[in-house]
């Protein structure tokens, strides 16, 4: 009398396999496979191995294959904080590029929650193959550029060479969004505009700073003043309230750094009795889901999160596939909603 099964389980299907299925040999599967067949293999061969692959339920042996390569396949994106759903987005975008190629990702937010995160390579450093990056401290790409790892660096300064060690970047079309923004206000007839920018320091708010400044200089007669606050809902409601309260003439539209500074913003106007947007207008950056939630909803600057992640890291894949990665900065789009309109009188 025997328990169980008397079956034999079904051998799990091997790489010679799928070369049989397939019509080619071991060599080309392991090229089609490990993502190494372009230039190698025609493009239809390629996709015969991937259709005989799944067919058969093959799935190579990861462990081996990375022990004979000297890879883990794994890649670390570092994010400033993942309390904001925009990196959500972009790890979302980040991994699931990654996830067609083999590599897992491991996602490092800053312990504080903002600004640059700090450096954690000496201790994962053995265990990855290259990083992504936003928003990092120098020291922390130094620590990268020195160990020797593969960067791609997200929202950063593309000309800042010496600080990346020449890194790969990724961008978003910040200073369209920016322009977008600021030619939508001047059309509606403001003239007179409040910044509310972030406080963390970093090129991707330097460049709204100096966009905003360019564009709004070139119509006579148009004032910006400017206070910082920190990425919080309060510390923005406490920053546009002071300077809406500020001696001089009031502004009539408030730009603002991100959505969460936005919010800051309507708290504000409605602690003042202001009126959105019949006595102020206000614009955010991001298109988060608070831009929605707010009454009336947000004028801002969508941000495609995901595809920015993606992007990022196709972009460390070529970077250790010895290609090129893609270049040009992502477009990003304005969605006028109810925050803006023409200033009274």
């Amino acid at each position: 009398m025997t328990t169980g099964s008397d079956e034999t389980a079904p051998a799990r299907p091997t790489s010679r396999d799928v070369a049989r299925a397939a019509g080619v040999s071991q060599a080309a599967v392991s090229l089609v496979l490990g993502d190494k067949w372009r230039g190698r293999v025609a493009e239809a061969t390629a996709e015969r191995v991937r259709a005989a692959a799944r067919d058969l339920g093959y799935r190579p042996n990861l462990a081996a294959r990375n022990l004979r390569l000297g890879r883990t396949r794994t890649a670390l994106l570092v994010v400033p904080a993942l309390t904001n759903e925009f990196f959500a987005g972009v790890y979302t975008g980040a991994a699931r590029v990654a996830a067609e190629h083999g590599f897992g990702v491991v996602l490092y937010p800053s312990p504080e929650g903002i600004g640059p995160a700090r450096d954690p390579f000496d201790s994962a450093r053995a265990a990855l193959d290259g990083v992504l990056a936003s928003s990092m401290a120098s020291d922390a790409v130094t620590a990268i550029r020195g160990g020797g790892l593969p960067l791609v660096m997200l929202d950063s300064d593309p000309d800042d060479t010496a600080g990346t060690g020449g890194a790969a970047t990724v961008n978003l079309d910040i200073a369209d969004g920016m322009r977008q923004v600021t030619d939508h206000l001047l059309a509606l007839g403001h003239r007179r505009f409040l910044h509310l920018a972030s406080a963390v320091p970093s090129w991707t708010f330097d460049v709204r700073a100096h966009e905003l400044a360019d564009r709004t200089a070139r119509v006579p007669e148009t004032h910006v003043s400017s206070v910082r606050s920190l990425l919080t809902v309060e510390a923005a409601r406490t920053a546009a309230q002071d300077a809406l309260i500020a001696p001089g003439p009031r502004p009539t539209a408030i730009v603002c750094d991100d959505d969460k500074l936005a919010t800051g913003a309507y708290k504000a106007a409605r602690r003042l009795g202001l009126r959105i947007p019949d006595d102020l207008s206000v614009t955010g950056f991001d298109d988060l889901s608070l831009a929605t939630a707010v009454e009336p909803e947000l004028t801002t600057v969508r941000l495609p999160a995901e595809l920015f992640g993606e992007r990022g890291m196709a972009a460390l894949l070529a970077v250790l596939d010895g290609r090129t990665p893609e270049t040009g900065a992502l477009p990003v789009e304005l969605v006028v909603r109810g925050s803006t309109a023409a200033p009274a009188g």
